[in-house]
């Protein structure tokens, strides 16, 4: 695909870690499809997702300040974000971009500001069920807000009147995997097991899950196959512990293809990050999800919820998430299997397979000075809260 630079491009601007990286892939999938020409504005963290649209597009590195920590690390911090508000301001006036979108994440903020200071169209997405820091403070001077989930806290009322529902945006090898049945399980076959912890895994995966499993009855243990994601210097010590019970296990510190290893999983156990949420729901698989306990303001926990609230899912904390507990869950599903078949009907059900198409609609009006089409709607995405009528955006 070419790309023609005399274009006035849209600007997708995300903080270098997956949660913000994959929605923004997700959506110049959409735009470049749509003959858009589409430039990332990220930090140095990018390095880590070279693959799919990002393999494909213009893309430029500003400096990421960040705030919090020690008072050396505040002035640092602060120092860096106004480097990156002054690198930020001269690409805009280079690029001239038709519309600037902003995913969240340090490098996300000087870029929506600088571009609301030149009057330039701005759209910013919301992942979390939470208003993240940076999309916290740039809602006020935004022209409108994409959210992920139905319940958007920390976004004041003045601001809701920007509000539109799109949902959170999947790369296209996920939402392909909505085609995909829900593997069958019965009470004497396999329970397929794809544990993933982010790019970087998750110690308390690889010290809990092989405990749990250990502790499963002889013939329900032999029923079990994992796939696993691991730091790498965890890898050996979990192979160990799985090889000595007779588990059949693939460990990685990173898959390639997680996507197939999604489609064949019953069930899933990760994190509750807003991809994470949203990539289960979209492929309808159920899932065990451990919420960071250091997530800001507690974010994981909702995006978790959200699942659980729809019987797609169970929320662990990480203080309850111990090898017993675990392990009863895991034998209660392999004697009544069913609960993880029903659990998938309704992850799928809360899934938002067109969020990207939505998203790129918003986008565009926006870039346009466009009105939407859109909808008012009780999104599934919160079934037991009073979320009340929302706009949501038509595909």
């Amino acid at each position: 695909m070419t790309t023609d630079n005399s274009k006035q491009p849209v600007i997708l601007a995300a903080g270098g870690t997956g949660g913000h990286i994959f929605p923004a892939e997700a959506l110049a999938e959409v735009l470049m499809l749509r003959g858009e020409r589409v430039i990332l504005v990220t930090d140095s963290r990018f390095a880590h997702f070279k693959t799919g649209a990002l393999s494909r597009i213009e893309k430029r590195t500003i400096h990421a300040g960040t705030v919090g920590g020690s008072l050396p690390r505040k002035i640092i911090g602060a120092a860096g974000l106004v480097l990156g508000i002054i690198q930020a301001r001269r690409l805009l006036k280079e690029l001239k971009p038709k519309v600037v979108v902003g995913f969240g994440g340090y490098p996300s903020f000087p870029t929506v500001l600088g571009a609301t200071n030149l009057s330039i169209p701005t759209v910013i997405h919301e992942q979390n069920s939470v208003l993240g820091r940076a999309n916290r403070l740039l809602a006020p001077r935004v022209r409108r807000i994409a959210t992920s989930f139905a319940d958007t806290q920390m976004l004041a009322d003045k601001d809701k009147s920007k509000l539109f529902m799109t949902g959170n945006p999947v790369r296209i090898s996920v939402r392909a995997l909505r085609e995909v049945p829900y593997p069958s399980i019965s009470q004497d076959s396999k329970l397929q097991i794809l544990v993933t912890g982010g790019s970087l895994g998750a110690t308390v995966f690889s010290k809990v899950v092989p405990e749990a499993i250990a502790a499963l009855p002889a013939a329900l243990r032999a029923r079990v196959r994992i796939d696993q994601q691991c730091r790498e210097v965890d890898i050996e010590a979990t192979r160990a512990a799985y090889l000595q019970m007779g588990v059949s296990v693939d460990l990685a510190s990173f898959f390639v293809d997680l996507p197939a290893r999604l489609a064949s999983s019953h069930l899933v156990i990760a994190r509750a990050g807003a991809s994470t949420v949203s990539e289960l729901a979209a492929a309808g698989r159920p899932a065990i999800l451990v919420p960071l306990p250091t997530s800001m303001d507690n974010h994981q926990f909702f995006n978790g919820s959200a699942l659980e609230e729809v019987g797609g899912g169970w929320v662990m904390t990480q203080d309850g998430f111990t090898p017993q507990s675990l392990s009863a869950r895991l034998e209660a599903f392999l004697t009544a299997p069913g609960t993880l078949t029903k659990a998938a009907e309704n992850a799928r059900h809360m899934g938002v397979p067109d969020a990207a198409e939505k998203l790129a609609a918003l986008v565009l009006a926006t870039a346009q000075g466009e009105t939407l089409a859109v909808e008012k709607t009780q999104s599934p995405l919160s079934a037991t809260r009073p979320a009340g009528v929302i706009r949501e955006v038509a595909a």
